[in-house]
Order: C-alpha cells, then sequence, then structure tokens
C-alpha cells in the first residue's frame, strides 16, 4: 500500500488530532462522509484498526513498512508497544520534526529526502534512518537549507522539545541524548491495541 497523499483534514476529521500529519484543525468535529454524523457502534476490530491507522498516518509509513517495525518490536525486550513507539518516534523524519526543525512529519521527510539534514556531519537522506543517543543532528552547511530550517523553527510543529532531545537555535544542531519515554509521546494513542491487530500477522 502507497504512502497517503490526499486529503489531510479528511483523515484528521476521521481519527481524531494527528500532530505529526498537519497542524491544521478541521471546522467539523464529525467524520467525512454523508453517514459522517451517525452513531455507529464499533466492533473490537474496528477499534483495533483505528489505532492502527494512527500511527501509519502520523507517522507516515506504509502498512508493510508498519507491519516490519511490529515485528522488531516483538524481538526487543520489555513491552512491544513501548518498543514500537520507539522505533517511530527515533526515525530521522520523526527526530527532526520533534526538534522544530520541520513543522510536520512529511514537511520533515521532505527536508531528509531533498539533503538538507546532516548526521553527525555527514548528509543522511534516509527519513527511516534510526537516530541513537549521542548523536547529532545538524543542517547541511548551504545557504538555501540554513533558511529553510530557519524558516520553520519561527513556527514550529509541536511547543515542547522532548527530554532526550537537545537543540541549539544558534548553530541549527540538536543532539539525541537517550530513547523517547513513552510520555513523550505526542500521539494520543492506545499502542496495546496496535499489537493486538497485529497478534495474527507479525
Amino acid at each position: 500500500m502507497a504512502r497517503y497523499r490526499g486529503p489531510r483534514l479528511r483523515i484528521v476529521r476521521r481519527l481524531g488530532d494527528l500532530p505529526g500529519l498537519t497542524r491544521k484543525n478541521p471546522r467539523r468535529a464529525y467524520p467525512p462522509g454523508q453517514h459522517g454524523q451517525a452513531r455507529k457502534k464499533r466492533s473490537e476490530y474496528a477499534i483495533r484498526l483505528e489505532e492502527k491507522q494512527k500511527l501509519r498516518f502520523n507517522y507516515g509509513i506504509t502498512e508493510k513498512q508498519l507491519l516490519r517495525y511490529v515485528r522488531r518490536a516483538r524481538r526487543a525486550t520489555g513491552s512491544t508497544g513501548q518498543a514500537l513507539l520507539q522505533l517511530l518516534e527515533m526515525r530521522l523524519d520523526n527526530t527532526v520534526f520533534r526538534l522544530g526543525m520541520a513543522g510536520t512529519i512529511p514537511g520533515a521527510r521532505q527536508l531528509v529526502n531533498h539533503g538538507h539534514v546532516t548526521v553527525n556531519g555527514r548528509v543522511v537522506n534516509i527519513p527511516s534512518y534510526q537516530c541513537r543517543p549521542g548523536e547529532v543532528i545538524g543542517v547541511r552547511d548551504n545557504t538555501k537549507s540554513k533558511a529553510l530550517v530557519e524558516q520553520n523553527l519561527q513556527f514550529p510543529g509541536l511547543a515542547n522539545l522532548p527530554s532526550h532531545l537537545e537543540f541549539d537555535k544558534g548553530k541549527l544542531t540538536g543532539k539525541v541524548n537517550g530513547v523517547v519515554e513513552r510520555e513523550w509521546v505526542a500521539l494520543q494513542i492506545n499502542e496495546l491495541l496496535v499489537v493486538e491487530y497485529y497478534s495474527r500477522q507479525a
């Protein structure tokens, strides 16, 4: 399944607030479509599916990628749900977003894809790159890259910087000090329902 490129507010109306997908707020509080205002009793499967879709759309990943992350999380020690969120949060595109260098995760992915972002001084253009503690995230040393990031810093997507990150606005560099903690995940989600959804597939 390809990455979603359609109307973002339509997804927000259906799934709720997705801070990584868009900063806009829908004017209508009910789901889109002809029967959006009708009250429906959702099945347990529908509830799990909705939580899974929140992860997919917020982090901008495909179904195949998410399944791969679930399998990796199952092999990790501790809670599978927490390990899954940590894998997604430590992606380079999400780290760039959380540092305030881009207003949304799709915007951060574009910065990375176009070679504007460096890791430890070297250009990395892979959005799924897993950031590790001790690594320094910076901006490529050219005028265009710096101008883009400086413009984005005026309107960051999220107000608070997570505890595992630090950012120097003067040098336009951020440092990863550790792995993200559960309380700093901005997305409102029940990750256990996502793990249950994939229990027969992963």
